[in-house]
């Protein structure tokens, strides 16, 4: 995944841009950046690598040597950016968060029509802002070339572009990614977390609408193209991948939870001495499930946050198994002779909750029944860089189904699978059950969460679910 953040103020921007782009460190490990504009200075740009420490002591430095009245910035898990562009629309800074399914597409179309060359990442690949940015440059207008890469990419992209004129602001024609804009005396804000400007002094302004395309200066944020109707907002950003704080299309991602939590509890038949939640998504839904059906809520592990205050992993599998032991220490005197009700927000590989329930179990747990507050994962995602799955056989789901049909799996077969009242679907959660060593496996119910989210339901993307577009 990643995060944005864009400050258009009077005075000098960089203080908030900072603490802002750090407010979105949920969301990425690996690489951030800055860029800035002084009217004297021009443009000024750093991207460090963050793996081995957090965004503000990598950019400590740069702040304090950074001077502009426009500033954009990101946290990314992948590609280096915000990249900087020279084109006949003039010098610009530009920053995404997209998944581009059709790049190969995209760049033999570039190729045919005149564009000479990309720059390679290591590891072969374009960098997907550069061919945001080609895209772009292919129209005459900058209006016209970020409206035309909204609607050539396959897959989402939001971005913020900005050249002395303002920060432009676009977001992805589903509204599968957010974008909120913040407004105080003498500045106006862009960002992906609404909650990453709230202690910097703004309030909120807006939310973008799909597609919708404004620009931002410090006296005003005014609308260049309307936002459309069709929203596809990733149901992923309430369940997982959304900070606590966060809050999307007027819903709070805590208050989400607890819903959620409580409707898993209403539909449950067990009764354990205590429901527990995996840190830090799992919480709050164990707090719901806890205040509905009145069994105790408890911490029998703990995160320990000073040297591990991220919720994102590395993405090489053997490291997230190990560093998902390390983060997350057992408290024992909790868990001995305790039946304990266990909730995460998704089942996805199901290697970390396997090891999970057996160290519970070696710690002398009695019972380990296990709610994962979403449907069972059936389809990788085609949308967002949340998971970096190589095949759809990672998901565990997928891999039981294919045992219990014998290599037989068609697109109707996988839909029985997605109805929660149908056979096949209890068989295969007796089965992931069985295979993961749980007590017992209760998944929340797709219609549910949904209701949890308290928006419209044609509003959500479900296509990880059920596969529905």
């Amino acid at each position: 995944m990643g995060g944005y953040m864009g400050v258009a103020a009077k005075e000098d921007c960089v203080f908030d841009l900072y603490f802002g782009i750090d407010y979105h460190s949920h969301l990425g490990t690996r690489r951030g950046g800055m860029v800035v504009y002084d009217d004297e200075k021009g443009f000024d740009r750093s991207i460090h690598n963050i793996e081995n420490a957090p965004f503000r002591t990598k950019f400590d430095k740069d702040m304090q040597s950074m001077k502009g009245r426009l500033g954009i910035g990101c946290i990314s898990d992948y590609e280096p950016q915000p990249l900087m562009v020279r084109s006949h629309h003039g010098t610009y800074a530009i920053t995404t968060v997209s998944k581009i399914n059709n790049t190969d597409e995209l760049v033999q179309e570039i190729f045919s029509n005149g564009n000479s060359h990309f720059l390679e990442m290591s590891g072969g690949e374009i960098n997907p802002t550069e061919l945001v940015a080609t895209l772009i440059n292919q129209k005459e207008n900058l209006i016209d070339g970020i409206n035309y890469a909204l609607e050539k990419v396959d897959g989402s992209l939001s971005l913020l572009l900005m050249n002395p004129n303002g920060i432009y602001c676009a977001r992805d024609k589903y509204g599968r990614t957010p974008i909120a804009i913040g407004k105080k005396e003498d500045a106006f804000c862009a960002a992906f977390e609404s909650f990453s400007y709230k202690n910097l002094g703004y309030s909120n302004y807006k939310e973008l609408g799909p597609g919708e395309i404004v620009v931002i200066t410090d006296k005003n944020c005014v609308t260049l193209k309307q936002p459309g109707n069709d929203m596809k907002i990733c149901t992923f950003l309430w369940v997982y991948y959304g900070y606590p704080a966060s809050s999307y299309e007027g819903m709070s991602v805590e208050q989400m939870r607890y819903l959620c939590g409580a409707k898993m509890a209403k539909r449950d038949n067990v009764k354990p001495d205590v429901v527990a939640g995996v840190p830090d998504s799992g919480i709050a839904h164990a707090v719901g499930y806890a205040n509905a059906s009145g069994i105790p809520f408890s911490r029998p592990f703990i995160k320990y946050t000073p040297t591990w205050p991220r919720s994102f992993m590395p993405t090489i599998q053997s490291q997230r198994n190990l560093i998902a032991k390390m983060k997350l220490l057992a408290v024992e005197d909790l868990i001995r002779d305790k039946s304990l009700l266990l909730i995460d927000d998704s089942i996805v590989r199901g290697t970390q909750l396997r090891e999970t329930t057996e160290y519970l179990f070696e710690s002398g747990a009695k019972e380990v029944h296990i709610r994962p507050a979403c449907p069972p994962l059936v389809y990788g995602c085609k949308y967002l860089n949340f998971s970096r799955s190589s095949s759809e056989m990672d998901l565990i789901t997928r891999r039981v189904i294919e045992r219990l049909e014998n290599g037989n799996v068609t697109d109707e077969v996988l839909k029985e699978y997605t109805n929660p009242d149908s056979e096949k679907y209890e068989k295969m959660v007796d089965e992931i059950c069985k295979e993961l060593k749980f007590t017992s496996l209760r998944f929340n119910r797709l219609d549910d969460m949904l209701d949890s989210c308290g928006i419209d339901k044609c509003k959500l993307c479900t296509y990880c679910w059920n596969g529905e577009e």
